[in-house]
């Protein structure tokens, strides 16, 4: 009758939760935890097919199964990430997915028949147990569509193979494997874009071009340029000269189509230091969500929160904000509390105190410069909860306490867990502490007067960027579905 592929033949049986990935599905974990490795995968009842046929079960105990070791990393390789798919296919390679809005799950990001698969721990580490031996053996690395295929020379019976750290850190650039189609629109109150290059991220500036490029991050350039000092709330609108110096197409308007979005993996959006609401149409706000219930994953910036609590029925359920105002400090850093009630909060509080992260030495702390707080009420049945911010004036500021200072939700908002594909990051904060009304040259800067990456002078992570790269690696990765 043929092989049963019902089951994944797997370290971590991706159906129950192993792939954690991202989504906010009540247990859908925390990260890989190898707690069965060693134990051998499943065989289908019709027998093995594949590489499955070269995997050695009778290997002596003091020598242990035939394993593949690693670390996976962001594409600079200096911080770890939690949750990565790891496996072996049995037969090609599946090909990548292809870019936009799509669904991509987590139930169905690893082959039925993958000869072993897992996912990675808070530290990034990965054990592969019972694999193929022979030549050529290809492991698929993947975080949502972020992904890199290896091919391992050798695989010896019965001993344990470690695979190098620059073959399991992500691609930098298209050669070395697929990265997310990224839009992302600039603004004066932030400096995202700084971000993703080289110097922290790890991405070639190469891979930073217009939509006519070839480039896998396309620059937009948001917010409304006015002459009068303090009110000009536009971001970084050009490239430098040796990038070409292009002006960046404008954010308004673009953003009216579904058809422009869905050509996306992820919109990141810079905040502006204004709603801007003129710059946002009915259409544009009509064109977000419905790019979110297609399966889009949506990073937005403090002001941003326009999208949210303009946006049409469901959405703007979710959260409310003042469109103006609230609390701001920037003098001073804050101490926000990372929400350690469910795993992957406690895994991003974990993991901020790794050696290898060092963004806290206080668990379940996380210190942020340039922090706000606009949220005047959050909706705790459609959103997760991920960092809270008390402040002691909260009543005279008119917003909550505590407030959220990231929060996610699953889209199409208010539809069953099995019914949803896409996924929306808030943050009440600026991400890279950017003010343009008081320029630091130890801060990146968003204007019209510094080129893309002119303005990017920083060469290392912010605590609250790390944050960040943790939950923009959770964003981009496969939807978890509901546990239970």
């Amino acid at each position: 009758t043929g092989p049963d592929l019902s089951v994944p033949t797997s370290t971590v049986d991706m159906s129950t939760g192993g792939g954690g990935g991202s989504g906010d599905m009540g247990d859908g974990g925390g990260g890989g935890s190898d707690s069965d490795a060693g134990t051998p995968p499943y065989v289908p009842d019709g027998g093995c097919v594949g590489r499955q046929c070269s995997i050695n079960y009778n290997c002596p105990v003091q020598k242990g199964p035939t394993t593949l070791t690693g670390v996976v990393t962001i594409p600079a390789g200096n911080l770890p990430i939690n949750n990565a798919i790891v496996y072996i296919p049995s037969g090609a390679v599946p090909s990548a997915i292809p870019s936009g809005a799509s669904c991509n799950r987590c139930d169905s990001a690893v082959p039925a028949d993958a000869a072993a698969s897992t996912t990675t721990d808070i530290n990034g580490k990965f054990s592969l147990s019972y694999v193929p031996s022979g030549n050529n053996i290809p492991v698929v690395i993947s975080v949502g569509k972020w992904r890199r295929v290896v091919t391992i020379p050798s695989v010896t019976d019965c001993s344990t193979t470690a695979i190098t750290a620059d073959q399991t850190r992500l691609p930098r650039n298209q050669t070395e494997g697929n990265i997310p189609k990224i839009a992302m629109t600039t603004g004066r109150g932030d400096a995202m874009e700084c971000l993703l290059r080289s110097k922290k991220l790890g991405l070639d500036d190469s891979e930073f071009t217009n939509p006519t490029g070839t480039g896998r991050v396309n620059l937009f350039s948001g917010g409304i340029y006015n002459a009068t000092p303090g009110l000009n709330t536009q971001g970084t609108s050009a490239y430098n000269a040796a990038l070409g110096g292009a002006t960046f197409p404008p954010a308004n308007g673009w953003w009216d189509s579904l058809g422009n979005l869905s050509a996306y993996d992820i919109v990141m959006m810079s905040c502006e230091s204004a709603q801007n609401p003129s710059t946002k149409s009915a259409n544009a706000l009509s064109s977000m969500q419905r790019y979110i219930n297609a399966g889009g994953r949506v990073f937005a910036s403090h002001y941003h929160n326009y999208w949210i609590s303009a946006g049409p029925a469901p959405l703007n359920t979710v959260a409310s904000f003042l469109s103006f105002g609230g609390y701001q400090n920037d003098t001073s850093t804050i101490t926000a509390q990372i929400n350690q009630g469910f795993p992957k909060g406690k895994a991003l509080a974990d993991w901020l105190q790794l050696p290898t992260v060092g963004a806290t030495t206080n668990l379940g702390q996380l210190p942020i410069t340039a922090s706000r707080v606009t949220l005047t009420g959050r909706n705790a049945a459609l959103t997760t909860d991920w960092v809270d911010f008390s402040d002691p004036n909260y009543m005279a500021d008119g917003v909550t306490s505590p407030a959220s200072q990231y929060f996610s939700f699953n889209a199409p908002v208010g539809a069953s867990a099995a019914n949803q594909c896409g996924q929306m990051v808030f943050t009440d904060m600026h991400v890279s502490g950017n003010d343009a009304n008081r320029p630091d040259p130890k801060l990146d800067l968003s204007a019209p007067g510094k080129p893309f990456p002119s303005g990017c002078v920083t060469n290392y992570f912010s605590a609250q960027e790390k944050a960040l790269v943790f939950l923009l690696f959770d964003l981009a990765n496969c939807l978890q579905p509901e546990i239970g």
